[in-house]
């Protein structure tokens, strides 16, 4: 069995003010009867048949997934190759948990919203290296963005410009025949210390390959965390900053005919980010046949509701008048 919504700790939460919300009830019923005759084994059965479909309504709630199930989905046509900066600014906190860790949560929902096209992944810093090349395998995918941290990549700087050249390189070499839109989603907090913008831009846009920039910070910035510490500018001998310059992923977005956008203290879009992949023609090259889990949550859910209507409509009498 496998669980969509695995939260250990909610579903603890949950069960614990169950738990303490039923002995609170039960001790304040028994004070008000404990002159009267309670029958025990009745309390005991009303007891029985909440907590059966309370542990149903958390077995919902978590989403289990039994056996597997088959679907066909089209070939769109689409290939995207998503650029992401692992270097150390990207360890600051003024988004939370972290800029990083809050692009691998949003990247995850990005990519499950493209069953059908090809994505690879890019991580770069002062230099650019090829994570996973263009691949339908969303598997393959997770596994990756799970294991991306700033230790992958030479930390010297940023250049914006090599994971595009890269990307660029990949998407000419490309042995398919079928047209595809092909795009490529750079994210990154836009601190860049490239040089080559224009050109690889000129370059991308005479390919027909769109950029969609996403920018990750704040304009306030932070001090960047390294282990128990923070980074020290050498230069000042103070904490060193890193802010949000949107000015390069906005320029580079522009020169491509995409879109920038942001995640920050006053924007959350990247829902728009998806909304505007999803608008990419691709065109349809084929089908194929994909497993997916078989997510079986509404059967608890049913019969934790029938549990709880008969506890409503057929009360059990606790107190012998």
């Amino acid at each position: 069995m496998i669980w969509a919504y695995p939260d250990i700790k909610l579903i603890a939460l949950l069960a614990g003010i169950f738990i303490l919300l039923y002995l609170v009830y039960l001790s304040r019923y028994w004070a008000i009867n404990r002159r009267l005759q309670v029958e025990k084994r009745r309390l005991f059965t009303k007891l029985v048949i909440r907590t059966l479909y309370f542990i149903l309504f958390l077995i919902a709630l978590a989403g289990p997934s039994i056996g597997t199930s088959t679907k066909e989905v089209k070939e769109e046509g689409k290939d995207i190759f998503i650029a992401i900066d692992l270097s150390q600014s990207m360890n600051a906190t003024d988004i939370g948990p972290s800029r990083l860790q809050r692009i691998k949560f949003e990247l995850k929902n990005l990519i499950k919203s493209f069953p059908s096209d090809r994505i690879g992944l890019i991580i770069f810093s002062s230099e650019a290296f090829m994570q996973c090349p263009l691949t339908f395998d969303q598997s393959v995918l997770q596994l990756y963005l799970d294991g991306l941290n700033t230790g992958l990549v030479p930390n010297s700087g940023t250049d914006l410009t090599g994971p595009l050249k890269m990307a660029l390189e990949r998407f000419n070499n490309d042995e398919s025949m079928e047209v595809k839109s092909k795009s490529i989603v750079l994210i990154s907090d836009g601190e860049n210390f490239g040089d080559d913008l224009d050109d690889v831009g000129d370059r991308l846009s005479d390919a027909g390959i769109k950029v969609y920039s996403l920018g990750i910070g704040t304009e306030k910035g932070s001090s960047i965390p390294r282990g128990n510490g923070v980074i020290i500018n050498p230069e000042t001998g103070k904490p060193a900053e890193t802010k949000l310059d949107r000015g390069s992923l906005k320029y580079i977005a522009s020169e491509t005919g995409g879109q920038y956008f942001e995640i920050s203290d006053e924007a959350q879009e990247l829902g728009d980010l998806t909304a505007a992949l999803e608008r990419l023609e691709g065109g349809t090259v084929g089908t194929r046949k994909i497993e997916t889990s078989s997510n079986k949550y509404f059967y608890f859910l049913l019969a934790g509701l029938v549990l709880s209507l008969i506890d409503m409509i057929l009360p059990i009498k606790t107190i012998r008048l």
